[in-house]
């Protein structure tokens, strides 16, 4: 999908990848909300299920006090910063639910937007979105435009369109929208942890104020080691989505008769959109459970005044408090919003592309045409 004008083909990528990252954001914003908030070492989302038992009891003849009565699946160990000291301070898991609305993803997310609504009002649903309005077109328009245009460079020097050409696109276009749109994700996420009350809301101003105060420059990219290592989600995901599109695409070429040489100047029709779609759901859902952990270590480390330091110290405290669990906390709702964000992104990116090319394409079928 080239226009053979490489300036006005980065334009078209960047003005696709923005207006469908803008789409998909609008959409899912309340889902982005309840999963960075089940992400969050502190969420208070479905607190009204926690079953608090007796804290203590005395046993034995010494009178000493135990915490028998708190089950392991409510426990949260934390040692006490003394390795001498056998002390450790039990605190409950704020996200423990009752067994039944841990087996239906479906009402915990229902339950978990109704909490929202009814402590914090429906505008809740939408914090951050401002922020990540701001982030999301330039960064889904670097990404696309990097990626297309990396995908470009190395089809002229490597086999094209082969995994390896994909892996290294997505890499570069990865590095460098996380790199440059860092800070607008960083606000965004301590503007969705915030759960004060209507009227005493955290502002954009102010929170952007508190980090600068607080860390300086550097404050913004705290937390972007996680964004890295995402990385390999994207990358995952554009070589599954890649090797589907090209299966979809040799299968509609035969459909229609044609030679793969007149791909660009082929219909599209409505079905062809549909199946990028589901290309799209089936390989964000693969890389979305591969490579979720760096999600919540990324939401840690953007936390106010946390224990988190870095990404593998993030993972490792997390899977020592909270289990393998912890590690994929929120990865229902992630699904649940990544699906339909990614197949309404991708459609979208690739009906802009066509619609900003069509007029090009025609242009260069009818002059083929003449000289013929």
């Amino acid at each position: 999908m080239t226009t053979g004008n490489p300036a006005k083909d980065s334009m078209i990528h960047l003005f696709a990848g923005g207006v469908a990252g803008t789409a998909g954001a609008i959409v899912t914003c309340p889902l982005e909300v309840v999963k960075t908030r089940l992400q969050s070492s502190s969420n208070k989302l479905l607190l009204e299920n926690v079953c608090v038992p007796k804290i203590a009891s005395t046993s034995g003849d010494d009178g000493r006090v135990t915490c028998k009565t708190i089950r392991s699946d409510q426990r949260r160990h934390i040692s006490t910063l003394n390795p001498r000291l056998s002390t450790h301070m039990l605190t409950f898991s704020q996200h423990y639910a009752s067994p039944a609305s841990r087996s239906n993803n479906s009402t915990t997310l229902i339950r978990a937007l109704k909490s929202i609504i009814e402590q914090e009002g429906p505008k809740a649903l939408f914090r951050g979105l401002g922020p990540n309005l701001v982030g999301v077109a330039p960064s889904r328009a670097i990404y696309f435009c990097a990626y297309s245009q990396t995908k470009k460079y190395l089809n002229t020097y490597l086999p094209t369109d082969t995994a390896g050409v994909h892996i290294i696109s997505a890499s570069v276009a990865g590095f460098s929208a996380s790199s440059l749109t860092n800070p607008i994700w960083f606000v965004k996420t301590r503007l969705q942890l915030d759960n004060r009350r209507n009227g005493q809301k955290l502002k954009t101003v102010d929170c952007v104020k508190q980090i600068y105060n607080k860390s300086g420059i550097l404050g913004f990219y705290k937390g972007i080691s996680a964004s890295y290592m995402g990385i390999s989600e994207t990358v995952i995901h554009f070589v599954i989505y890649e090797a589907i599109k090209t299966h979809l695409v040799a299968k509609r070429m035969q459909r229609l008769g044609l030679d793969e040489s007149l791909l660009d100047t082929a219909p599209r029709e409505t079905r062809d959109f549909v199946e990028f779609m589901i290309a799209a759901a089936i390989s964000k859902t693969i890389a979305s459970c591969a490579a979720y952990p760096h999600e919540v270590a990324r939401t840690r480390l953007r936390e106010e005044g946390t224990k988190y330091r870095t990404f593998w110290q993030t993972l490792s405290v997390v899977f020592q408090e909270e289990g393998y669990r912890g590690l994929y906390r929120g990865l229902s709702i992630q699904l649940i919003r990544q699906i339909p964000n990614t197949a309404i992104m991708m459609a979208t990116y690739e009906l802009v592309i066509h619609l900003l090319t069509s007029d090009k394409k025609g242009q260069k079928s009818e002059a083929s045409s003449a000289d013929s």
